[in-house]
């Protein structure tokens, strides 16, 4: 069966009630797809009334009412705030696999009146309610999917022609009381997370969702060779110059088991300066390697630019304190060490494969956003190597 795209739009509210995290874990683990594109769009007045359009097809097996009132939502809900003139934040997410349309379309459920305990996302975060004339009071779809490969292909293009435009980090979707400084931050969902479908993705950014600030770029990131060398370059030195003690006592355990003997302090100590820059520089590429899948030893200069084999989300938060927000959801680097509630005790295993990154400062979030590059379009290339040009 050939590889198919299918789309997954969250929508505003679903954002605002920070039900992302719920709803991407329902995905991949129901599935069994894998997620290959996501990317926060601010719709154009443009692209709302093309999709809008698109959105009443003959070839939508569902009932023209219910093509008529997902319509009329995403005219009202996905258009910029008449009042202000703000554009609203949405989530695009791409999955792909054999008979990735129908797959989704059945973990994000059709729209009826009648809930089914929880079994789809729409029935969860999803509502219809009718009053007694049979007209609706209210409707929120929680996510928009498309009902069959041809729509998902014809849909998928449509957001992709706009994605340059209308997506990447979004500016002024958001505001903030009179004296109040919004900060961004980075936050990397690490490569342990994606081993197997698994719904830690979800969780981990359900956590995230505790700190009440909001998501403005998402980007399915594979990290090269070059890029994790500069990211985790501050490191390098630390890993070189401030372990000696540790090393130390490895070496001390090692050599006295082996030679049957106790080794002076004097002598564990110079061991511990002699042996510590190699160490160091062992456990640099060892990070290296479980960001991208690879390390500069293996790798010629066009492999080192080349995107790696590991898979990371990678997100950029924005909101009052955000970087310290996020560092007390996340916990600190050893999980061993995390405080229970935090996300690198419940998710994380060791110093580096601890569930995710965030960053320590607002002057390393601007610079790493930069060396991850979550602005960038891979949206678009995902859209058009499946289907191609847009």
């Amino acid at each position: 069966m050939p590889q198919e795209l299918a789309y997954v739009i969250i929508t505003p509210y679903s954002l605002h009630k920070s039900r992302t995290g719920g709803i991407l874990a329902r995905l991949i683990t129901r599935t069994g797809l894998d997620l290959v594109g996501a990317r926060m769009f601010a719709p154009s007045k443009e692209l709302v009334k093309e999709y809008s359009e698109a959105i009443v097809s003959a070839n939508d097996p569902q009932d023209r009412r219910i093509q008529e009132l997902i319509r009329d939502y995403i005219l009202l809900n996905l258009s910029p705030d008449p009042k202000t003139g703000a554009r609203r934040r949405v989530m695009m997410l791409l999955f792909q696999g054999e008979d990735a349309v129908r797959k989704v379309r059945g973990v994000v459920g059709n729209i009826t009146t009648e809930r089914r305990s929880g079994e789809t996302i729409r029935d969860t975060y999803g509502d219809l309610i009718m009053d007694e004339d049979g007209k609706v009071r209210y409707f929120e779809p929680a996510v928009l999917a498309a009902p069959n490969a041809e729509e998902a292909k014809i849909k998928a293009k449509l957001w992709a022609r706009y994605s340059d435009t209308d997506g990447g980090i979004l500016e002024d979707t958001l505001t903030y009381p009179a004296g109040e400084t919004a900060q961004r931050t980075l936050v990397l969902i690490k490569p342990d997370n994606f081993r197997f479908p698994t719904g830690r993705p979800g969780n981990v950014i359900d956590f995230f969702s505790r700190t009440g600030l909001y998501i403005v770029g998402i980007k399915v990131h594979r990290m090269s060779v070059a890029q994790a060398v500069e990211f985790y370059g501050p490191v390098k030195e630390i890993l070189r110059t401030k372990l000696v003690d540790v090393v130390a006592s490895k070496a001390k355990v090692a050599l006295e088991k082996e030679l049957g003997f106790s080794l002076p302090a004097a002598e564990v100590k110079q061991l511990g300066a002699l042996l510590c820059p190699l160490y160091g520089d062992d456990q640099f590429d060892n990070i290296v390697r479980f960001m991208s899948g690879r390390t500069p030893r293996e790798c010629d200069e066009k492999l080192m630019r080349e995107p790696g084999t590991e898979k990371c989300i990678a997100l950029v938060y924005e909101g009052p304190e955000a970087v310290r927000k996020i560092r007390d959801v996340l916990g600190p680097t050893d999980p061993s060490k995390a405080p229970p509630g935090s996300i690198r005790k419940e998710f994380g295993q060791t110093i580096m494969i601890n569930a995710a990154h965030a960053s320590d400062a607002p002057e390393a979030a601007v610079r790493e956003i930069g060396i991850v590059n979550v602005a960038e379009n891979n949206f678009r290339k995902m859209v058009e190597e499946l289907y191609g040009e847009v």
